[in-house]
């Protein structure tokens, strides 16, 4: 019980410290820190309350047992990482953008398939990712290519429909002006629709970067060699080994907000002129 009373205690502390941070000058250490001084009070939090209750590890392991299972096995989430995001989330995810975005591309230049292609579009994204990806195991085999070809059925659409929104952004009056020129398709593409489109384009990469990893993670459950984040988490799962499937859940929620990180650095850089990214 004290232990449980202590978690409480550094909930308070942890509270007080957020509330001291937000009224400090303003800037971006203040996130920084508030979200800092959150994680570790969650951290301290659970390893008290589930050391003084005494909860059993195969319903909720202490971060410590999470942190010796990670230590100890980084050889083999290092192995499930290559084999997950690197093979199967990345490459899918290359494949996905970069064939979303040159269908918008066709789209664009023609009414008939934006009518007929985005409504399928639609359908399609609205499938369960549950019921595709047995289906494309079966087809592509059960190494990294599978989960590539899953990975690229989830982000695929989202990202079409952000470019096909983004590429109409350009105003009316804005491609008035581009005619005026005597400006061609391809001058008023470049030098106009794309760099307005590119919030929108750049919307859908961040989110096909938080549905990648996880596409890649629900197509490995459904079969997969003896590596990879799905195939550890279930298996630990089965034999009770739940120390080691929060360290790769660990991995994958670092791999993951790296990834999306990583994505929203290079928009910032890429569309600094966007009032969304001025300060």
């Amino acid at each position: 019980m004290m232990l449980v009373l202590a978690a409480l205690g550094v909930w308070a502390i942890g509270w007080g410290v957020n509330i001291w941070v937000s009224h400090q000058k303003p800037g971006r250490w203040q996130s920084v820190v508030s979200a800092t001084v959150f994680g570790v009070t969650a951290v301290i939090m659970w390893q008290l309350v589930v050391t003084g209750l005494e909860v059993s590890p195969v319903i909720l392991p202490p971060p410590s047992m999470i942190f010796t299972a990670f230590v100890s096995s980084t050889d083999i989430l290092w192995a499930d990482f290559i084999q997950t995001f690197v093979k199967g989330a990345l490459s899918g995810y290359v494949i996905g953008c970069s064939a979303a975005f040159l269908t918008a591309l066709a789209i664009d230049r023609s009414n008939f398939l934006k009518r007929g292609l985005l409504p399928i579009g639609n359908f399609v994204a609205a499938l369960p990712i549950i019921g595709m990806a047995p289906i494309l195991v079966m087809w592509f085999g059960f190494d990294w290519q599978s989960k590539a070809a899953v990975v690229v059925v989830m982000i695929f659409f989202p990202v079409l429909v952000n470019t096909v929104q983004g590429l109409d952004a350009a105003g009316k009056m804005q491609r008035d002006l581009m005619h005026t020129y005597a400006a061609g398709y391809w001058q008023s593409l470049f030098k106009l629709r794309l760099p307005a489109a590119a919030p929108f384009i750049f919307n859908g990469l961040k989110i096909a970067s938080t549905l990648a990893l996880i596409g890649a993670i629900v197509a490995e459950f459904f079969g997969s060699p003896i590596v990879g984040m799905g195939f550890r988490i279930s298996t630990g799962a089965g034999r009770l080994e739940l120390d080691l499937v929060w360290a790769e859940i660990v991995v994958a929620a670092i791999a993951g907000s790296a990834f999306y990180g990583i994505v929203a650095l290079i928009e910032r850089k890429a569309t600094f002129w966007h009032p969304s990214q001025r300060k």
